[in-house]
């Protein structure tokens, strides 16, 4: 009887620590929150949205739609046509909209898709290419470029 006391000393100490371990957010989940936050300073809105057909992006499964990474910028004076894109090796390919968009060389890493609508300026892609927040500037001033078009 006296070993059933230890016993169970050891199984609520094992619990707790597990419970506080299991708490820790990894690395990954860190990086990628810095780096939003970072994005909101600068006047970026990212958010994660179920990845359009459009854009190609994989499927999660063959019944789940993938979530994909959206950062935009809004432009509150301009008034911009609609125009998709998908970005095949470096370059726009129209899906709608404008032909003077066409074979625009996009020089960053990760990007699935531009679209452009109303006010709002918009890129899909993989945070996981830049998980150290090093494009972010360049991100926006493409996002700016593409609206001054």
């Amino acid at each position: 009887m006296e070993n059933t006391g230890i016993w169970v000393a050891i199984v609520i100490v094992v619990f707790v620590l597990g419970s506080i371990f299991g708490l820790r957010v990894s690395p990954r989940e860190k990086a990628l929150g810095l780096m939003r936050d970072k994005a909101r300073k600068m006047g970026l809105h990212p958010r994660l949205v179920k990845a359009p057909d459009w854009t190609k992006v994989p499927m999660a499964t063959e019944s789940r739609a993938s979530m994909v990474a959206y950062y935009s910028v809004l432009i509150p004076e301009a008034r911009l046509a609609l125009m998709r894109a998908r970005v095949v090796e470096q370059k726009l390919q129209l899906v709608q909209g404008d032909e003077k968009f066409k074979d625009f060389p996009i020089a960053l890493k990760g990007i699935y898709a531009i679209d452009m609508q109303a006010n709002c300026v918009g890129l899909y892609w993989d945070e996981e290419a830049d998980l150290r927040a090093t494009q972010l500037d360049d991100i926006k001033a493409l996002l700016h470029t593409l609206a001054e078009l």
